[in-house]
């Protein structure tokens, strides 16, 4: 029964690839000329087969396209577990303004309640919610040079709360040289035995995924360490690629939802690999009420914590201003590959978005 799960898995995710080769450009709408929303394709979710789509909500500086100029960047900003559009992140219209940034926020994989929490399938935890992300930030890329307009590629920034959170995580690991600056939020930092399986005595987190193999909801060692934000082999990888991007990672040092150790673990497997990664820990001491009000998992307004955490580097002038060097993960249209146990899960960015698939090893 192992061997017929493994194959079916295999055959969907060859299903999948088949389907994201044929999109064309009548697969791809046009870019709002004003804040709106967009429906875009998205890469097939095996859970369910058939086509998908994600809804975008683009927010420009001013409003329009028109107030786009050669240093506006690009900026996702993600929402919470179970939330939709911009709930549980930093508002994208203070982004777009402040930062001088076209600011997106993604209903990505399983966004709502319905599915992400009362669904009956497994959380999906960041694989194909970040490639949602990675689609929409391609997007809008692609929109602003067929419209004609001049923008900052090096300024492309991701951040998110919570559930949105790891979805930043997961979007700088599976497109490492993209962004120039990120700030995950109190994201969970890996898909653990006890919130996949929902154990008791941890996290009130529960992905609802199975150790049954031969069910649909199994969880795989090699789902599992792709979701390891912190795997060692991965973190070596994306430092052999160049990875670019500066990490914020603001946690509380109280928070039991995604829990702080999990972090701390994060964090330090990340500067053994020699990332720039800079955590904030949340403390009492913190506390300003304005800014941060919890050291919980709450943190406090999530919009402020990414203007005051990221002021230098998110900024459009200045030293500490980031920008990435060298072409993005788009536009070198390489393939990425994260080894794991039973094989390598592979990032193809032959299209310029990216599509994911899993190789099995040999036998």
């Amino acid at each position: 029964m192992n061997g017929m799960n493994r194959s079916l898995r295999l055959w969907l995710m060859l299903l999948v690839c088949w389907y994201d080769s044929v999109l064309t450009a009548e697969d791809w709408p046009k870019l709002p000329m004003k804040n709106g929303a967009v429906e875009i394709p998205a890469q097939e979710w095996p859970q369910r087969p058939g086509p998908r789509t994600v809804r975008v909500l683009v927010h420009f500086p001013g409003g329009t396209i028109d107030s786009v100029n050669d240093k506006t960047g690009v900026m996702l900003t993600l929402h919470n577990w179970g939330g939709t559009d911009c709930v549980g992140t930093a508002d994208p219209v203070t982004l777009a303004k402040s930062l001088n940034v076209v600011a997106l926020c993604v209903n990505y994989l399983q966004s709502g309640k319905a599915d992400s929490i009362d669904g009956p399938e497994p959380y999906d935890f960041g694989h194909l919610q970040s490639l949602d992300a990675l689609r929409a930030l391609w997007f809008v890329r692609e929109g602003l040079k067929s419209a004609g307009k001049p923008y900052d590629d090096g300024r492309l920034f991701c951040t998110g709360g919570s559930g949105g959170g790891n979805v930043t995580l997961m979007a700088n690991k599976l497109a490492p040289r993209t962004f120039a600056c990120s700030i995950d939020m109190c994201g969970m930092k890996k898909l653990s035995d006890d919130i996949a399986f929902n154990l008791p005595g941890g996290s009130s987190l529960n992905a609802r995924w199975s150790r049954d193999a031969s069910s649909k909801n199994h969880l795989s060692l090699d789902e599992q360490e792709l979701r390891f934000v912190g795997h060692p082999g991965h973190l070596a990888e994306m430092k052999r690629l160049g990875a670019t991007s500066k990490l914020f990672v603001v946690h509380g040092v109280e928070d039991s939802t995604c829990p702080y150790a999990d972090a701390v673990q994060m964090v330090d497997l990340m500067r053994e690999a020699k990332l720039d990664v800079e955590p904030k820990w949340v403390t009492k001491d913190d506390l300003d009420g304005k800014v941060f009000t919890s050291a919980g998992h709450a943190l406090g307004n999530r919009t402020q914590i990414v203007l005051t955490v990221g002021a230098k580097p998110l900024a459009a002038d200045g030293p500490d201003a980031r920008r990435r060097s060298g072409p993005s993960d788009f536009d070198r249209r390489e393939a990425i590959r994260y080894r794991t146990t039973h094989g390598h899960f592979v990032i193809d960015y032959a299209a310029g978005y990216p599509v994911s698939r899993f190789e099995p090893a040999s036998q």
